[in-house]
């Protein structure tokens, strides 16, 4: 790694990062996405609903682990929730509440991120929920 990048990870990112196509992203599937930053790396995932993603750090409250040991695994079958690979918590795709498993009463560290133009991009964009 070059003198201009850390290998720390970090757990934000700035606003207007273009992510992906919403249609990159199929309805009620998860997508992750790492973002090399100078302050270190940043990993996060996006679930989407329809015309709206949700984001979050890609971190179990429990144990601080990614929660997909597969590429893109952040759901159970149906989508119905997010589940971390490791221990089975489950998590509210809606707020990232964890609703059953080791970490229940925790919640995941949510990612702002919102759809502009049929773009996923980070930041709240015009204020909604992302």
């Amino acid at each position: 790694m070059n003198d201009l990048h850390s290998d720390e990870r970090v757990f934000a990112t700035p606003d207007g990062v273009r992510l992906a196509r919403m249609d990159d992203v199929e309805d009620n599937k998860a997508r992750g996405f790492v973002l090399q930053m100078r302050a270190g790396r940043f990993h996060g995932f996006v679930v989407r609903r329809g015309n709206r993603v949700h984001g979050y750090v890609d971190r179990c409250p429990h144990m601080g682990l990614p929660l997909a040991q597969k590429l893109d695994d952040y759901l159970v079958p149906g989508g119905a929730h997010i589940a971390c690979s490791w221990h089975a918590a489950l998590f509210r795709v809606e707020d990232g509440q964890c609703v059953g498993g080791p970490c229940n009463g925790q919640r995941l560290t949510s990612w702002p991120v919102h759809v502009d133009a049929g773009m996923i991009v980070t930041g709240l964009g015009d204020g909604a929920p992302g």
